[in-house]
């Protein structure tokens, strides 16, 4: 489907052309989407910007995702309560966890801007990219945030996810624009010719050249 993020960005630009008039943000997640989100926003001519999205890990097992968290004015965490119930997730640790993926947002925040100020979103149209989504829980925790940003409208674009993904972030969204919903999901990956990791390099350059 996709040569590569540059490729699906290129794609997924052309299906965000009726936006180009409402002068949107495009926000990628990165460190992935904010490649594919440089594509949207050289197409667009509109300005880019990170937004910073940390999974909560499960204690011992930090690839198991029990939540998510980013900040802004109104720092939002969004919980797995099904998988923190099934782990028997303590509440000191939910709080020690939490501040310390804030910090690491933050950090991030710092490197990937290089001293620049967040775009204001207030009253604009934001298009939130990633290179895609598998369950979704970390987008949520970014779109709850621009929420409360008091954003004019958000959109949600992505080259692929799985089609249960789709229908549950469809209804957080004023707009969903998803490539591709493969009947048999596997992983994001498995729809790039070249999805090779991301580095931090890439996506200070890519916010050197687009970002306002």
């Amino acid at each position: 489907m996709f040569e590569n993020r540059q490729d699906a960005g290129q794609q997924l630009a052309q299906r965000l052309l009726h936006i180009k008039d409402d002068r949107p943000v495009v926000l990628g997640l990165p460190r992935g989407g904010v490649v594919v989100a440089a594509e949207v926003a050289n197409v667009l001519g509109a300005p880019l910007d990170v937004l910073v999205v940390r999974k909560l890990g499960a204690p011992h097992q930090p690839e198991l995702a029990i939540g998510a968290v980013t900040n802004g004015d109104n720092p939002q965490r969004i919980l797995n309560d099904k998988v923190i119930a099934l782990v028997g997730v303590r509440d000191d640790y939910l709080q020690k966890e939490t501040a310390a993926q804030l910090d690491e947002v933050r950090r991030r925040q710092t490197l990937y801007r290089g001293g620049r100020s967040a775009i204001d979103t207030t009253q604009r149209t934001v298009i939130v990219v990633d290179d895609g989504i598998a369950t979704g829980a970390t987008v949520r925790a970014g779109i709850q945030a621009l929420r409360q940003s008091n954003t004019k409208r958000v959109v949600l674009a992505v080259p692929v996810a799985p089609q249960e993904t789709v229908d549950v972030l469809r209804a957080e969204v004023d707009e969903f624009i998803c490539l591709a919903t493969p009947r048999k999901f596997t992983a994001v990956g498995a729809l790039y010719r070249d999805f090779h990791q991301t580095t931090d390099a890439e996506v200070i350059q890519a916010l050197e050249r687009f970002g306002a």
